[in-house]
């Protein structure tokens, strides 16, 4: 799952069992019934019936591209957090985690020195690109900066195989491009073109910050950027990178020369910091036959100059006024539609998260999480499981021998739940109040170095990839597991106790814990195994069954136009929308079998089931700039917001009989035309 949205408190000292959530705090208002704009007729356009009242009330704030419930919740997030940054401050320690995060917070927040160091953190590091000859040269050095968070030419990190999921694998993936990715480069709707049309004014600006004169920037971001367009050209598109097998290729280090001839990967593979393996998975060749030609033939300073470009672009947000305002004003202003930069305070605490957010998470939940929580949560996790069991046996598509495959692979996904049981450990992560760029530069060679360690070990399957404070959670098919952050479990301002079972199991249980466990059978997650191995486990027949089924799903969003004339893209999508679907289908067997549901006792007018619906739609409570939908169309495989509550009801048969929704409405779809994948008939 992906709100897109991170950073999300959970009030829960004194969360309590669901059957209690009856006993409502009578002073407070129903958050369900405050939402709704009572204008908009629910079977016509189910999220701005449950959310419209909200929206127009509050409009998205200048430094924000989007606004809604995660962004409220984020708020009393980085309160406590500044709390806990502000201690460490003020404590003064010399060694561990509250050294670590008082000095981080201090070198961030210190816009004197910021702005006196101007770009003298990268100065080094500049120096060293300047004086690059060769092609061997510009390899060495592409390899350096890998190891401190510069993706210069190509992407690669450390991650399971996907075929041996006890294994650690280095991969190696397209990238190197300074625009959102290769569609920005080709795509010639209005939108895209303008942005396009404004990079290389961006580009040179770097250069001119960086010294050189307007001629001379112009002509080297012209030259950049017909670089990347190389790269670009060579690149998959999004749909095309969602098929495991198809960029699944692995091959030898020492053999890699067979794509990629002239560039002697092993020695720069080496100098990245990969051991202990003598094999490697490289998800698109092609791109390495293209990147080969690249280093081989272009022009030498152009090479620089495109190194040049991308780690001053990759520290710029930590850089004196002019670096960063060059970088929002391209990125965040003109993509994504921001108005103005958010304050410095909250932008640091977002820094520290990426760069340390497990360490600053051991005193988050110290303070903000508790035991209770967790046991609730993790009992939620099993009644949609069981939910879920039964809806797979009963299926009439699926042959038995594949049924009880899946239910194998059901029964063996494990439940992460608030946080781990055994945190990484940040004490070799070299932290001071010398350079706020400079501990970031740091934080991307310990996590480089994090990962890289990871080779020849077994798989740790109890690390977690999200901190305690994040506001999401994830599906991991090659650990067959859930993982489900404190910060994604409660509703901003209230406590749990407050929250009735409905709004819950709609609110959690859907769109969270159903949507994650659904990723487990969607387009991609099922063809990981049990064990979290990419193997076809599925009959030729029940393969055809679900594609079929599936591809209606993707005939639905692929009409769905979301600004001007950009549609979104149901092939790209699928997996996100086939887990929405699944999570509505089973949080709702779930809640079925509570006492709220049995009973039937309306709250402010409304059903249960009513509740239900209304409870999901509230974990999508989003408005968002144009720009950003446009941006998220062609970068993100995720539908927005509105989409994953207009998108999937339509096929849910208990929402035609919770809102009256008949022929004529704008949300009717016809028996024959929705979807069959995980629907009893």
């Amino acid at each position: 799952m992906n709100r897109q949205i991170i950073g999300l408190v959970l009030l829960a000292a004194s969360l309590t069992a669901c059957n209690q959530s009856s006993q409502k705090t009578a002073s407070k208002q129903d958050i369900l019934q405050a939402d709704i704009d009572s204008t908009v007729n629910p079977a016509d356009d189910f999220f701005d019936y449950a959310n419209g009242g909200w929206i127009k009330k509050n409009p998205i704030p200048s430094d924000e591209t989007s606004w809604g419930i995660g962004k409220l919740v984020q708020n009393e997030l980085y309160d406590r957090l500044k709390n806990i940054n502000d201690k460490a401050l003020k404590a003064g320690a010399k060694t561990g985690v509250d050294q670590q995060i008082g000095d981080f917070w201090f070198a961030g927040m210190d816009t004197t020195a910021i702005e006196q160091q101007g770009i003298k953190p990268l100065a080094e590091e500049l120096n060293k690109i300047a004086a690059m000859q060769t092609p061997k040269d510009v390899m060495t050095q592409a390899a350096r900066m890998h190891t401190y968070g510069v993706g210069v030419f190509y992407d690669e990190g450390v991650s399971q195989d996907e075929k041996n999921s006890d294994v650690n694998a280095y991969h190696m993936g397209q990238g190197g491009l300074g625009l959102p990715n290769r569609d920005y480069y080709f795509n010639t709707d209005e939108r895209t073109s303008k942005i396009r049309n404004a990079y290389p004014a961006y580009v040179a600006t770097i250069f001119q910050l960086m010294g050189a004169d307007s001629n001379q920037a112009k002509a080297k971001a012209a030259a950049v950027i017909s670089l990347e367009t190389k790269l670009a050209k060579a690149s998959r598109k999004l749909e095309d990178l969602r098929d495991p097998y198809k960029n699944y290729n692995k091959m030898a280090i020492t053999g890699m020369n067979k794509i990629s001839p002239t560039i002697d990967w092993p020695v720069y593979l080496k100098a990245m910091g990969v051991k202990n393996v003598d094999s490697v998975i490289v998800g698109q060749p092609e791109f390495y036959t293209e990147l080969d030609k690249v280093i081989a033939t272009e022009n030498i300073q152009t090479l620089k100059d495109y190194m040049s470009f991308h780690l001053v672009r990759t520290f710029a947000p930590y850089l004196s006024t002019p670096f960063s305002d060059a970088n929002f004003n391209f990125y965040s202003k003109l993509i994504r539609g921001a108005k103005q930069q958010r304050p410095r305070w909250k932008r640091v605490l977002d820094a520290e998260e990426g760069a340390m957010g497990e360490a600053l998470g051991q005193l988050f939940v110290r303070e903000y999480f508790s035991e209770t929580a967790k046991k609730r949560y993790e009992d939620m996790v099993e009644n949609v499981r069981t939910a879920y069991k039964a809806r797979i046996e009963k299926l009439d598509w699926m042959s038995d021998s594949t049924k009880q495959k899946a239910l194998h692979k059901l029964a063996s996904i494990r439940k992460k739940v608030g946080y781990p049981d055994k945190w990484k450990d940040f004490s070799a992560l070299k932290i001071d109040r010398s350079a706020y760029a400079t501990n970031m530069m740091h934080s991307h060679e310990w996590w480089n170095n994090y990962g890289m360690n990871k080779l020849g070990k077994p798989v740790d399957r109890n690390e977690w990839d999200m901190t305690p404070q994040t506001y999401n959670a994830y599906y991991n098919p090659s650990n067959n597991e859930i993982v489900l952050p404190a910060g994604q479990l409660t509703v901003p301002g209230f406590r749990d106790e407050e929250l009735d079972d409905a709004l819950v199991y709609g609110y959690t249980a859907a769109s969270t814990i159903g949507h994650e466990i659904t990723h487990g059978f969607d387009d991609e997650g099922r063809q990981f195994d049990e064990n979290g191995n990419l193997r076809n486990w599925w009959s030729k027949e029940d393969e055809a069954q679900f594609n079929k089924r599936a591809d209606v799903l993707v005939q639905q969003f692929n009409h769905m136009i979301v600004v001007d004339t950009l549609h979104i893209n149901g092939k790209a999508s699928l997996g996100e929308n086939l887990a929405d679907l699944g999570g509505i289908l089973i949080g709702l067997d779930a809640f079925k079998q509570t006492e709220t549901y049995k009973k039937g006792e309306k709250i402010n007018g409304q059903t249960p089931l009513q509740r239900f619906f209304l409870g999901y739609a509230l974990g999508w409570l989003y408005q968002i700039r144009s720009e950003q939908l446009a941006s998220q169309l062609l970068t993100d495989v995720h539908a927005p917001a509105k989409y994953r509550v207009n998108g999937p009801f339509p096929n849910v048969p208990e929402f035609y009989e919770a809102f009256g929704v008949k022929p004529g409405n704008k949300m009717y779809l016809a028996d024959s035309l929705r979807v069959r994948l995980w629907l009893v008939l």
